[in-house]
């Protein structure tokens, strides 16, 4: 069997603001070490969920450094993407610079490449850039699918180490995933709730949203689920589906800055033209962090029948 160099649970992190808007660097740091000792197997900063489009590109490289400088023994997969590629490149190559153990480049959006175009795209850069890189397919944020020919085509290529699906398209991953198995190339789940659905077809893991604020379920339910216990991943699929669904009632990372902040990491600040997320919905989503709050996972995991 083919070896994939990512599996488990990467948490997508915000990126936490001050007051003013600018960056706060403490809580950054605090959140990567929650995480880390958390369990999660790599982290993700200044990517769709770090606000990456407000960020300067100085920015990006001080959050991937000061992620980096907070974590022992984490891989830090720094977000890199543009829809300029020699935007991207620079990007790709100053975070490689700074230690970046991976890379994720999200499709180029607004200016919908065709295929031809997402391949050299993608080439330029792993051509460039040699540090395991991941390609990002987010329709819905970007305009453009990345077929599965180019998936497959992408991953013949010993940069292109994986694969965040974020398309919705069960039928399309399992495609890629189907004619990927000989190479080496995770496929990882870019969308909480289809993260177990995903797993059961063969992918490797998430870049999860949900992790920043429940690390231990989201790590126990893929964990669950790689080791072939369904039955105890289900439940907690289940259990985090309520969150899973606020998480996302209004743009991301709106309601994760929101949970965040509930949680005591930081404040529910957002750059603009993002705003906070709207009074009701707070409600809801206090209420479903405190239900969590009160379940204790072992004792979870101690009543299902092994």
């Amino acid at each position: 069997m083919t070896t994939h160099l990512f599996e488990g649970v990467y948490p997508a992190m915000v990126t936490p603001f001050e007051t003013d808007g600018s960056i706060d660097f403490e809580q950054l740091r605090t959140d990567a070490q929650r995480l880390e000792s958390a369990g999660v197997d790599g982290l993700v900063p200044v990517g769709s969920t770090g606000e990456s489009a407000t960020l300067t590109h100085d920015e990006h490289v001080e959050v991937v450094e000061a992620v980096i400088d907070a974590v022992d023994d984490v891989p830090v997969i720094a977000g890199t993407g543009s829809n300029n590629t020699r935007e991207a490149l620079e990007l790709s190559q100053r975070a490689a610079d700074a230690g970046a153990d991976a890379l994720l480049l999200i499709s180029p959006y607004y200016n919908k490449p065709e295929q031809q175009g997402l391949l050299e795209h993608y080439r330029t850069i792993a051509d460039e850039v040699d540090c395991p890189q991941i390609v990002y397919n987010v329709p819905s944020r970007t305009g453009r699918n990345i077929d599965p020919d180019t998936a497959v085509e992408l991953a013949s290529h010993p940069n292109i180490a994986g694969f965040k699906a974020a398309s919705g398209d069960v039928g399309q991953i399992s495609e890629i995933i189907e004619r990927t198995q000989d190479e080496a190339f995770a496929v990882l789940s870019g969308d909480d709730g289809m993260t177990l659905p995903l797993l059961s077809i063969g992918a490797d893991g998430c870049i999860s949203v949900v992790a920043n604020v429940e690390p231990e379920r989201t790590c126990a339910m893929v964990g669950a689920a790689l080791s072939g216990d369904y039955q105890f991943a289900r439940r907690l699929h289940h259990e985090l589906g309520p969150l899973t669904r606020l998480l996302f009632v209004e743009t991301n990372p709106i309601p994760i800055k929101e949970a965040m902040a509930v949680r005591g990491h930081g404040r529910p600040s957002v750059r603009s033209p993002l705003t906070r997320l709207s009074e009701e919905h707070r409600d809801a989503l206090q209420a479903e962090l405190a239900r969590l709050a009160e379940e204790d996972l072992e004792d979870e995991y101690a009543e299902v029948e092994r």
